[in-house]
Parts: structure tokens; sequence; C-alpha cells
């Protein structure tokens, strides 16, 4: 029996004991539970009325936020097809340049050709003779220069080279 009592004393301190931690643990867990619905409180109190007014302000803006998306896509509407219209006119451009260069080029082309045509006339026509009277005077004059006597000796008109004249 001694046993028995030893058990039991053991078994009861055990269960204060178990009594005891319970007991701290809920007077924990009200301390917590108290710190956790102050919060909550001031949760509810500062940030619910932000929350509202968000609301409301969205509700209020919402209609201006879409007017201005509105206006944005009617807007980038209109600049593309100016866009479009300015592009086919920058290329139209183009193309009328293009085809005034190819205009000009062949023109310009075709006046050289026609200078030059008139070139070869000129030399043709004009230069050739006047050469052809030249050799004939060069001739005549060397013909007549000959027999006045003023050129007799082919060496008389030589001049002497630098190197013969150094000392």
């Amino acid at each position: 029996m001694d046993n028995l009592n030893v058990f039991v004393g053991v078994t009861s301190a055990a269960v204060v004991l178990q009594t005891a931690i319970l007991g701290g643990m809920y007077f924990s867990m009200r301390k917590t539970r108290a710190k956790m619905e102050a919060i909550a409180d001031e949760v509810r109190t500062k940030t619910l009325p932000v929350i509202e007014h968000a609301q409301t302000l969205l509700i209020e803006v919402r209609p201006q936020v879409n007017n201005i998306l509105d206006n944005v896509n009617h807007s980038s509407r209109l600049v593309r097809g100016h866009i479009e219209r300015l592009d086919a006119t920058v290329n139209d451009a183009l193309d009328r340049t293009r085809l005034q260069v190819i205009r000009a080029d062949e023109l310009i082309t075709r006046t050289l050709d026609k200078v030059e045509d008139t070139t070869e006339a000129v030399q043709n026509t004009v230069m050739s003779p006047v050469r052809q009277f030249s050799g004939i005077m060069h001739g005549i004059s060397t013909g007549f220069s000959f027999l006045l006597g003023r050129q007799r000796n082919g060496r008389e008109n030589v001049g002497v080279p630098q190197d013969e004249m150094f000392i």
C-alpha cells in the first residue's frame, strides 16, 4: 500500500502541475486574444475607412478613366489614319522624284551625246581644214624661207645643250 500511496501522490502532483500549465496557457491566450482584438479594432477604425474611401473614389473615377481611354483610342486611330495618308503622300512624292531624276538623267545624257556629236562635227568640219590649211601655210612659209636664203644649214638654229656649256 505504501506504493499505492506514492503512486496516487505522484499522479495527484502531475494532475496539479498540468492544471497549472493549462491555467497559464489559458491566461496567456486570453492576453493574446485581448491584444489581437485591440489590433483588429485599430485595423477596423483606421484601414476600413481608407478602403471605403478608395472604393468610392474608384467608383467616381471609373467613368472618367473610361472616357480618357476612349479618347486615347480615338486619338490613336486618327493618328494612325494620318500617318497612313502621310506615308502614301511621301511614297507618291518619292516616286515622282525618282521619275523626274530619271528624266533629268536621260535629258543630260542626250545633251552630252549631242555636245559630243557636235564637237566631233566641229573637229571634222572646222578643225581638220584649219590644220590642213595651217600645215600648207607652214610648208609655203618654209619654202619661201628656203628660197629666200634665210635657212641654208639646218644646224644654225639648233641650240647648244646645257651640259656642253658647263665649265
